[in-house]
């Protein structure tokens, strides 16, 4: 049933797999599929082009000579290897400076603060207070109530790093 679909449908297979694609994008979205389905149309456009732009017969017989399936194939992969890298350059390009680069990194935006430690610091952790949160931190041994200035941050289990001033 597939192979009678895929060869009555001739060049328009490779359209008809570009809009799956394109479809597919627009169902789960990650910027990916797309560029694939732009490869599937490209191949689609140009299947087509050969296949309807032969004027003499014997250019008919030629272009399918040459454009077998095998050679769409590779030049589909080719292609979507192509459209990936470019589409990804496009992207990162477009990234560019963000105008609140610590908006979703909590800790990066306590360094250069001042605070008192609430707990002390004992075997090189402790806790401080900042705003209505209380922060762990590491840093040297200090008793509670110094004055502390956060000079780093982990990112991953929302640590800070203060110094005594």
């Amino acid at each position: 049933m597939i192979e009678r679909i895929v060869s009555e449908l001739g060049p328009w297979n490779w359209m008809v797999l570009g809009f799956v694609l394109l479809v597919m994008e627009i169902v789960a979205p990650g910027v990916f599929m797309l560029w694939i389905g732009i490869a599937a149309l490209i191949i689609g456009a140009v299947s087509l082009l050969i296949g309807y732009a032969a004027i003499w017969p014997w250019q008919a017989e030629l272009n399918g000579a040459i454009w077998t399936w095998q050679v769409q194939v590779i030049a589909f992969l080719v292609l979507s290897v192509i459209s990936a890298f470019v589409g990804k350059r496009l992207t990162a390009a477009r990234a560019g400076e963000v105008d609140q680069p610590l908006l979703n990194r909590r800790g990066a935006q306590m360094v250069g603060r001042t605070a008192t430690l609430a707990e002390p610091i004992q075997n090189g952790r402790g806790r401080i207070r900042l705003g209505d949160t209380l922060w762990r931190v590491s840093g040297p041994d200090l008793p509670a109530g110094t004055q502390v200035r956060v000079t780093g941050a982990a990112d991953t289990d929302l640590e800070l790093t203060v110094e005594a001033i």
